[in-house]
């Protein structure tokens, strides 16, 4: 077999290094050099010696993904078709089918299709398993079978796709699709207004502001703005968000790095749209980034109220580095710290322990600031409400049904048997919450929690090491008091999982904004915002104004 070695691979390596040689670590520069020398001398030898035929940029993607793994989960490297991703995430814009799409044990699932864009109106719903994306097959089909659904606006193509046991077939044309930064705003009642921020795009402040100014102009006096969810995005995004509620020249965050040249002061450059209107912010343990630097720098300059859980503490700042061949690095650079000096980030990558798993900042060890007028803070995980609410929190079983689809799977369930619904608010009976609990039993959806992953981990190796019959009638009994244990657990949180199994069912009814008019009526974290802000007492105090 004759060996297989292109050089072109190697170079973009190459120049890969030395563009981190010209740029920084300079005091390292014989240890880098003799660390690149070793690696492409290895490189090469491995394609032109090893028995079968390499590939080489899967060999080098491969490689350049775990190193920076080892770093922490935000250091990553993106080929030719990860840059297109990444770039839609920053825009909210790219063109497709309109649809949130994900691959999972090799099924490729509608999530969720959005309203009016190229799948809704292709009629594709939420629970739809595509099969078949023009002439491909998606089981034959290994790589990332969603960007099969990308291409240039009005292409048109058949998609083959399973529901509930059946098959069908419909056409898709493609066209531009704009996920909004602010899926929603409206008022929830005469004079409160709601603004739902779902990321931080580069229309994000625009969105914002836009919202504010129509609600104001709509008669509203004060803002809950909903960040619950939101994983972040653009730093300059967050800055300006804040800019709509505070003066110009504020400083909302500063980055320090070791680096001098990372290490910066961002200010409020605009002048605000509203320095006085009440705000109230809701935050939970998936708000991250952007959002806690929004909500952390609003809190400390004491100009909002914060409700909810501890937000997900991710403090640490990432800039795009252009490489050769139309590739990317996203590299973290620096921290970022409120303007009480706080910085929020939970994980220390810098520290981990023997399974290389970073530790979190032990609570005893947080650090105490002060806001402006004197409020205490904390640091060392994230953002800690004014106002705790345990709604936010998720249980550890409920995590296990959203992980294992445990509920989005019932959901698709109950949606064909009741496909009459329409604008009707689906209500989650106790009848309902028993054919929940019997549809886990019937299709064996597993909670594999941590403790029921660890059992089956532990008889596995005892299957290698033949001690599996010694120990068989106490696996079972342990398995059967687990299993017995999730149910129990089940009980306890049926409130929590109810409201989940109702926004699901909410959204394939009424899509989205179906969801969100439930939520200014319904929602339990929101009415205690309202509630907070209708008492200017309690405002003023959390506040010390």
């Amino acid at each position: 077999m004759q060996p297989y070695f292109k050089k072109k691979f190697i170079i973009p390596a190459v120049a890969t290094a030395f563009l981190f040689i010209g740029t920084s670590f300079k005091d390292d520069f014989f240890e880098i050099a003799k660390q690149i020398e070793i690696f492409t001398t290895l490189f090469k030898a491995v394609n032109t010696n090893y028995v079968d035929d390499t590939n080489p940029g899967e060999l080098m993607d491969k490689s350049i993904k775990s190193m920076l793994a080892s770093l922490d989960p935000y250091t990553v490297y993106f080929n030719e078709q990860d840059v297109v991703n990444f770039k839609i995430n920053n825009t909210g814009e790219y063109t497709g089918i309109g649809a949130l799409i994900t691959r999972k044990k090799d099924r490729l699932l509608v999530r969720e299709p959005y309203k009016n864009f190229p799948a809704d109106k292709a009629g594709l719903k939420a629970g739809d398993e595509i099969i078949q994306i023009g002439d491909v097959l998606i089981a034959d089909f290994k790589d990332d079978a969603s960007q099969l659904l990308k291409g240039a606006k009005n292409t048109k193509f058949t998609i083959r796709y399973l529901r509930q046991g059946k098959t069908y077939t419909t056409d898709i044309v493609l066209d531009e699709v704009e996920i909004k930064s602010v899926p929603f705003f409206g008022k929830i009642d005469e004079k409160t207004g709601y603004i739902v921020l779902a990321h931080f795009s580069r229309k994000a402040s625009n969105e914002v502001k836009d919202a504010l100014e129509k609600l104001k102009a709509d008669g509203a006096k004060q803002i809950v703005l909903d960040l619950r969810g939101n994983p972040g995005g653009l730093l300059n995004e967050a800055v300006d968000i804040c800019n709509l509620f505070v003066p110009k020249n504020e400083v909302i965050v500063t980055t320090k790095s070791r680096i001098e040249k990372h290490n910066n002061t961002y200010k409020t450059n605009k002048e605000p749209v509203d320095t006085e209107i009440p705000l109230a912010i809701i935050v939970n343990g998936r708000s991250a980034s952007a959002s806690e630097i929004v909500s952390g720098a609003l809190q400390d300059l004491d100009r909002a109220v914060i409700l909810g859980s501890r937000s997900f503490g991710k403090g640490l700042v990432q800039r795009t580095v252009e490489l050769t061949y139309g590739t990317q690095l996203k590299v973290t650079i620096s921290r970022y710290y409120t303007p009480s000096g706080r910085c929020i980030q939970a994980l220390d990558y810098a520290h981990k322990d023997k399974n290389g798993v970073a530790q979190k900042t032990d609570a005893k060890n947080f650090n105490a600031f002060k806001t402006r007028k004197g409020r205490t803070v904390y640091d060392g995980g994230g953002v800690l409400p004014d106002i705790e609410l345990d709604e936010t929190k998720v249980s550890p079983i409920t995590n296990a049904l959203n992980r294992n689809d445990g509920i989005f799977d019932y959901a698709t369930s109950y949606y064909y048997k009741n496909p009459n619904l329409g604008d009707k608010i689906p209500t989650i009976t106790d009848a309902d919450y028993a054919s929940f609990k019997q549809y886990l039993k019937t299709n064996k959806i597993t909670f594999d929690t941590e403790t029921e992953v660890a059992l089956k981990n532990t008889l596995a190796t005892a299957k290698k090491e033949n001690i599996d019959e010694t120990i068989q009638a106490e696996y079972q009994q342990l398995l059967t008091a687990l299993e017995k244990s999730e149910t129990t657990l089940l009980d306890r949180n049926q409130k929590e999982i109810k409201n989940l199994i109702q926004e699901e069912l909410i959204k394939r009814y009424q899509y989205q904004e179906g969801l969100y008019q439930f939520y200014i009526k319904s929602n339990s974290e929101i009415k205690k915002a309202v509630s907070v802000l209708n008492n200017q007492a309690e405002y003023k105090t959390i506040l010390k104004m």
